[in-house]
């Protein structure tokens, strides 16, 4: 599996510091993945996969509520006893690499077209 495209946006507006770009992959000129994040830590940058938020289906109104919610959004009622507590993680990767090889292929490509993006806006 090849990387065929790498679209990068860099963020011209200023209002989340760390996130510094979107970024969409093409894989054999046949596969989208969209929303990857550039983001800046402590340690440097880094590729963040997309995630959605975890939800769950109020029992009473069946809309869907964040899991960390205690009361259901809109209509109120208490959530605790029908949501298990017990989720760590508020998002859930919607796709990402299953093996530190394409993990870092995908992490080289992605930063590569990102530093061309960059010095191509310093020229023009």
């Amino acid at each position: 599996m090849e990387i065929t495209e790498v679209k990068v946006y860099p963020k011209k507006i200023v209002n989340d510091k760390k996130l510094k770009a979107f970024v969409t992959i093409t894989f054999d000129n046949s596969f989208v993945v969209r929303d990857i994040k550039i983001i800046e830590s402590k340690k440097g940058l880094f590729v963040a996969m997309p995630s959605a938020k975890i939800t769950a289906s109020c029992p009473e109104c069946s809309r869907k509520n964040p899991v960390r919610n205690v009361y259901c959004g809109f209509c109120g009622v208490k959530l605790e006893e029908f949501i298990s507590n017990n989720h760590e993680e508020e998002h859930r990767d919607v796709a990402h690499p299953i093996n530190a090889e394409t993990r870092k292929y995908i992490h080289d490509m992605i930063m590569k077209q990102y530093d061309k993006v960059l010095q191509e806006e310093k020229i023009i």
